[in-house]
């Protein structure tokens, strides 16, 4: 995309968690998003009776660099196509519809995440991948195999990468790294007492630490020193929330891995080459 977007799913994500006068705001905006692109912080405030010091919290609630940043993302988002929203999967569905509900929760969690990613956040965490000793990855359920396919990766670019299923033993091996690895915790609720504990651990070592939440103010997010979000997902949460949150943070595992192998691709392409050919041979 051309423009920046992502304000109000943002919004929507963060929306109910607000405090009562960055709520209204909220409210106001997703009603009412097109005249906001022209407001100035004073015109927000007053047509949604509210303060500016309410609209420049809410900036801040949402993790943007201001005002200004909040409106280009809704003008990017008053320009796109407008989408279904997500939608689970019932009773009796036909083969040919689940097909095509699936795919549009898959492209559309994945087009949301690419507007919660901030390129230079991504930046900074692959430089701090490529400058760590080792990487050590921790999730724990679908988030565990998003971390497992992320230790797989960069094992096979010739990186010291750890993914063990078992919380205790991960808490072990952590306890013995050192400043100069860094931890990657997958959690998509930010919330998950064991990754919780994991992320705390390693920044007791003074690791460098990445987070991969949804959007939103979380534990692991605010203890992390990189936080890298995916859309939070607005289907329903019964069955498939699991589908599409997997989905988004393993697009974000990929992007981490291809653009450190863009980033450093001479040393990494003969690494890989090798991971290849011993694949290969052993299948011979």
């Amino acid at each position: 995309m051309s423009y920046t977007s992502g304000g109000l799913a943002m919004l929507k994500s963060v929306e109910n968690t607000l405090p009562t006068s960055e709520q209204k705001i909220a409210k106001y905006i997703l009603s009412s998003p097109e005249p906001v692109i022209t407001m100035t912080v004073k015109e927000l405030a007053e047509q949604s009776e509210t303060s500016s010091a309410a609209v420049i919290r809410l900036c801040k609630s949402l993790d943007l660099k201001g005002f200004q940043e909040l409106k280009m993302r809704i003008a990017g988002d008053v320009q796109k196509p407008s989408s279904s929203e997500y939608r689970d999967i019932d009773k009796g569905e036909s083969i040919h519809h689940i097909i095509e509900q699936m795919t549009h929760n898959g492209v559309q969690i994945i087009k949301e995440t690419e507007e919660m990613l901030r390129r230079e956040d991504v930046e900074q965490a692959v430089q701090d991948i490529h400058e760590a000793n080792s990487i050590h990855l921790f999730g724990i359920g679908a988030s565990g195999l998003v971390a497992a396919d992320g230790q797989q990766k960069f094992l096979r670019a010739g990186r010291y990468a750890f993914y063990l299923q078992d919380p205790h033993m991960s808490y072990t091996t952590l306890s013995n790294a050192r400043e100069n690895d860094v931890a990657v915790v997958v959690s998509f609720s930010g919330e998950t007492k064991e990754a919780v504990q994991f992320i705390r651990l390693a920044k007791k070592n003074g690791m460098k630490t990445i987070s991969i939440t949804k959007y939103g103010s979380t534990t692991i997010s605010q203890l992390a020193d990189i936080a890298l979000y995916t859309s939070s997902t607005q289907e329903a949460m019964i069955r498939s929330a699991a589908t599409s949150s997997r989905l988004a943070q393993l697009h974000v595992i990929d992007t981490l891995f291809m653009s450190y192998v863009s980033n450093h691709y001479d040393e990494v392409i003969q690494s890989l080459d090798r991971s290849r050919a011993a694949i290969d041979q052993h299948k011979n």
